[in-house]
Order: C-alpha cells, then sequence, then structure tokens
C-alpha cells in the first residue's frame, strides 16, 4: 500500500458507477452470419467465455474495428469478459460492448483490469442480463476526478505495471503453444513405423483389464482417481475430494495405465506413479509383456491416434462409453527395448515441459497469473471512505 499511497500523492479517491464512466453497445450488427470457419481466413469471431477465439471467417462486412478502437466485450449472462484490440466479428448477441466514455477522464484498459476484481455476484438460476441491471451500477474508484490529467496519470501507471505481467503471461503462453507443437511433431516422427519395420501386437497381447478389486475404505484423496481428475501430470496434487464412501473399485498399481472410458473423457489418460482405485468410468490396463516398457506403452496410448481409434468404435448414444473389447485389439508397434527406451527419454522431456504442473511452463504460467492477479488487487485496491 506504500507504493499505492506515493502513486496518489495524497491525492482522494472517489467511487463513481461505472454508467457515468462508460457506454455499451449491442453488437447485433457485428455477428457472422456464415458458420464456416477456416483458419486461413483472417478475421477472428469472438465470444467473452472461455474459448475466446472460436474460428475465423472470411465475411468482411459487419467487422468491429477494435485495432482503432480497443473494447471490452461482456457476456450479459455469465460476465465473463475480455480486452481486445483488434478487429473482430461475434458470435452471439448475449454481449456488451463495453467503451470508455471519455478516455481523458478513465481509460478504458483502467476500467477493465478493475472489472475483473469483482466477484460475479451471480445467483444461481438468474438469468437476467448483467450489465444494466447490475454492471453498471457498481462502483468504480477513480483517482481525483477533479483533475482529470494527473488521474490518467495514475490510471496509466496502473496499466502500464499490469500490462507489463500480462504480456509476460502471453509471451510464456506462446511459449507452451510452440512446445506443444514441437511435442506433436515428435510424437509423429518418433511413433511412426512402418508396417514391417516392427513388430506389432494387440493391446490385449501385452496388457490387460485389472480384475483387481479395493475396498472404499482404503481409498482418500490421495490415491481415488475419477475421470474429472485424470490427468497426464498431477505431481504433489490432491487426486480427488469426491472419494465414495461404500461399495468396491477397481485397483491399481504403479506403472498401469489409466484411460477415460465415458465421453468427454475418452482422451483422458494417466500412468499410475502409486497404488490407489477408481470407478467404472475409468479403465486400467495392466501390462504384463517382459520386453514392453510401461512407460513406453503409456506413450503410445496418450497419443491422438489412439484417441481417435477410441472414439470410433465407442458405443451407447446418450453418453458413449469406450468399447473395452475394441480397445484391446489396438496394434501396438514394438521397436527393441533400447528404442523404446530412448523414445520414452525423449517424450517425456517434452511431456513434463508442457503438461507437467509442479515443474515446467504451465506451472511458470500458473506463478505468473497468480503474481498479476496478487498486484492486480494491490493497485486497484483502494480505500472506501
Amino acid at each position: 500500500m506504500s507504493y499505492l499511497d506515493k502513486l496518489l500523492e495524497g491525492h482522494e479517491v472517489e467511487w463513481k458507477t461505472l454508467g457515468e464512466y462508460t457506454d455499451y453497445e449491442q453488437p447485433t450488427k457485428y455477428r457472422v452470419n456464415s458458420k464456416e470457419y477456416k483458419d486461413e481466413y483472417e478475421t477472428p469471431v469472438l465470444t467473452a467465455g472461455k474459448t475466446f477465439i472460436l474460428g475465423y471467417t472470411d465475411e468482411t462486412n459487419g467487422i468491429y474495428k477494435a485495432s482503432e478502437k480497443p473494447v471490452i466485450i461482456f457476456d450479459d449472462f455469465t460476465t465473463a469478459n475480455k480486452w481486445v484490440d483488434f478487429d473482430f466479428k461475434v458470435k452471439s448477441s448475449a454481449m456488451k460492448m463495453i467503451t470508455s466514455k471519455d478516455e481523458s477522464f478513465a481509460l478504458l484498459k483502467y476500467i477493465y483490469y478493475w472489472l475483473n476484481t469483482l466477484p460475479s455476484g451471480l445467483v444461481d438460476g438468474d438469468h437476467k442480463r448483467q450489465w444494466i441491471s447490475n454492471y453498471s451500477n457498481k462502483e468504480i474508484p477513480i483517482p481525483c476526478p477533479g483533475n482529470p490529467k494527473k488521474s490518467i496519470e495514475i490510471q496509466q501507471k496502473i496499466v502500464d505495471i499490469l500490462d507489463k505481467f500480462t504480456e509476460l503471461t502471453a509471451e510464456l503462453t506462446a511459449e507452451l503453444t510452440a512446445r506443444k507443437q514441437q511435442y506433436a511433431y515428435y510424437r509423429e516422427q518418433l511413433l511412426s513405423f512402418d508396417e514391417n519395420e516392427v513388430e506389432w501386437k494387440a493391446l490385449r497381447e501385452v496388457g490387460e483389464y485389472s480384475k483387481d478389486r479395493i475396498s472404499f475404505d482404503k481409498l482418500n484423496e490421495d490415491n481415488y482417481v475419477g475421470v474429472d481428475n485424470l490427468l497426464q501430470n498431477r505431481e504433489g496434487k490432491t487426486i480427488s475430494t469426491k472419494v465414495p464412501t461404500k461399495g468396491n473399485s477397481t485397483k491399481y498399481i504403479e506403472n498401469d495405465i489409466l484411460i477415460g472410458n465415458i465421453r468427454p473423457y475418452l482422451k483422458k489418460i494417466w500412468f499410475s506413479d502409486r497404488t490407489g482405485g477408481t470407478n467404472g468410468d475409468v479403465l486400467v490396463i495392466r501390462l504384463n509383456e517382459h520386453n514392453l516398457s510401461p512407460r513406453y506403452l503409456f506413450q503410445v496410448l496418450a497419443d491422438d491416434k489412439f484417441f481417435e481409434y477410441n472414439m470410433q468404435h465407442s458405443k451407447g448414444a446418450k453418453m458413449p462409453r469406450g468399447n473395452k473389447s475394441q480397445i484391446m485389439e489396438y496394434k501396438i508397434p514394438i521397436p527393441p527395448i533400447e528404442e523404446q527406451e530412448r523414445i520414452v527419454s525423449i517424450l517425456d522431456k517434452f511431456d513434463v515441459l508442457t503438461s507437467s504442473i509442479s515443474e515446467g511452463l504451465p506451472k511458470e504460467i500458473e506463478l505468473r497469473q497468480k503474481q498479476y492477479e496478487y498486484y492486480r488487487e494491490q493497485l486497484l485496491t483502494f480505500p472506501k471512505a
């Protein structure tokens, strides 16, 4: 707070309603008509939610020129929002486009950062539009509004600091994307074999489903796995907080492979490093082939080719499940054990870099995000008289 005091230099902070400092616009005229999105098209189609960029359109009319006038897009039902400074179209009219009434009194970027310090305040079952009924009446701290020049100077310093953290996180995220693409490339190169180059065996020839059972009274949050928390890497993290209290569970042991067996979790997989239990939504595969590395088998199965095969053969209409008999027919390439270990050593390094939550880029991004949120709270928490 000493830094904030120094920044204010004794100037008072007044609390003003957002409606006094912002305008809003319905995005109707910027809605996309076509549902055909392609990466080679130029204009992004946005939503204020987590997905953000839904795809790209070739439409040339009704483009909002945010490169000339940045805007906050605000989902009127969920309160999710995004800062946008590039040209775009929108998917839905269920949002508001927020701008500053006058940038010489309140910077839109300052408003955006402050907006994200607010709890949503949503009530379950509340489907009303939030901006007019709720958010436009929220009070935002404006430093010395009677001295616009000094106010903008203070706002700009706060924005500059938070922009630095945002830029760093964006750089790390771009680096992670590049590493994931590199990982996918090496996976394709290392796990592609000609039909006659190596021996091929069906999964049933090298492994089997676990038939062991373990009582739920032997399970806790450290060894019970469900599809909602089935991850490739979760070092040191709690596995589950929803442990059943009675019945039986399929037992897994170290070096077993756990695979999601119900949509939308058919692309989730985990390599076991302990003994524990799981439910019927997770398949437990145990290796019984001595000339096959467990970690190599995991890398073969933790691949889009297997996930696509699994989804293709899944059965059931309302909630499709993996076809257990078909899964065991999946063909596994088996190079010499030395080659398996070489492949594993390379892919495991990428796996740590791109997936690990205790090291690698995901951990770095998580730390930077927490740092950004900490300073955002410090810089935008003003005493209210």
